[in-house]
């Protein structure tokens, strides 16, 4: 008999790195029966994740009041065995699933109370503490009542009960990138790339500032999707943005073709309190492509990554550039790192070892 998986998200696109090419593929591929429930222009089957289409919600508020309820008339259609949800907003939803008898996890990818607190559109921050403090609450009640959660940092774990949390990191498909070969295209001199969601938070004003400063000595990659098109007009007004080319969202064999095709990889999140202790999967998947890596000058991120990347103060461009000049003045010891990383990728921090928690997890339940 099989045993019936309900993936729901009504935020993330639908071929998300972590809930579709990570967990949804890997249940599917240990013979569970998968279906995933998101924002899509129709349904189809993909891989062997049957994917059921949410409307795309014309703002944020058809969105949590809209969406959400569409996707639990959708999800209890399914009469699945367990019930796997990956959106605070969610929460809600995640708790009726339990209260129906079905077997429910919650999937954190951040700390969203920390996160709370940098959102803009929230006002000041009296209305986001009491936001934040609403969330987590909310966040309390339904760890007591859901089966598993899980978590991508250790930081994150310490919110929940330790008796029902996995940590789960954001790790690369190794056999993804083997696979994919470097991309068909022109380089005329060494390629800077960052890969991700183009956010001011994540400090990609001041890595094209810094660009500025390198000149024609290399050429900034950026790939993903902007956060509004206020910030991009403000990047584009930038002097570095002449040493800078946008080549859009790709999807991610297509993300990993232009990662290998390039020199170094940077990631440049700004200290926030939401970011000090996040684990993103971007400079793992520049150390699996051998990438020297670029990375802000977080503790917690000297831990993990201290033997096989440069640190920089994310605020200060030149400084930023300064560490890129210096990994394409000494080519050897920028090789150097990437092997160190792509070791460390190999011997620690894969996603075929990683999918191992996953699995173990689905079992037991």
């Amino acid at each position: 008999m099989f045993v019936k998986v309900c993936i729901l998200t009504t935020v993330h696109p639908p071929f998300d790195t972590r809930i579709f090419h990570k967990e949804a593929k890997t249940l599917v591929q240990a013979g569970y029966d998968v279906t995933l429930i998101v924002q899509h222009s129709k349904n189809e089957i993909v891989d062997g994740v049957k994917i059921i289409a949410l409307f795309k919600p014309r703002n944020r508020f058809a969105r949590i009041f809209g969406l959400t309820w569409r996707a639990l008339y959708l999800a209890l259609r399914q009469r699945a065995d367990i019930y796997h949800f990956h959106d605070p907003e969610l929460i809600f939803i995640g708790i009726l699933l339990k209260l129906f008898g079905k077997k429910v996890i919650y999937d954190v990818h951040e700390d969203v109370s920390k996160q709370i607190m940098n959102k803009g559109w929230l006002g000041n921050n009296q209305i986001k503490k009491f936001a934040a403090f609403t969330m987590n609450t909310i966040e309390q009640i339904g760890a007591l009542l859901f089966n598993k959660i899980i978590v991508v940092t250790p930081d994150i774990a310490g919110k929940f009960p330790k008796n029902k949390v996995v940590i789960l990191r954001n790790l690369p498909i190794l056999q993804l990138i083997d696979d994919t070969v470097p991309a068909n295209c022109k380089k005329n001199k060494p390629i800077i790339i960052y890969a991700g969601g183009l956010n001011r938070i994540r400090g990609i004003k001041e890595i094209i500032q810094a660009m500025k400063y390198i000149n024609d000595r290399a050429e900034l990659w950026l790939l993903g999707n902007w956060e509004s098109e206020k910030f991009k007009k403000e990047c584009k007004n930038l002097a570095g943005w002449k040493y800078t080319k946008y080549l859009g969202f790709k999807k991610l064999a297509e993300a990993y073709a232009y990662m290998k095709l390039s020199n170094i990889g940077i990631v440049n999140f700004l200290p926030l309190e939401v970011s000090l202790k996040a684990g993103p999967n971007k400079p793992f998947e520049y150390m699996a492509c051998s990438l020297p890596t670029i990375m802000s000058d977080f503790t917690f991120w000297h831990e993990i990554f201290g033997e096989c990347a440069i640190f920089v103060d994310p605020n200060d461009y030149k400084c930023i550039a300064k560490k890129i000049l210096y990994l394409l003045d000494k080519p050897n010891e920028a090789k150097e790192l990437g092997k160190k990383g792509r070791k460390l990728i190999e011997e620690k921090y894969s996603w075929e070892t990683e999918s191992k928690k996953l699995l173990e997890m689905y079992e037991n339940l």
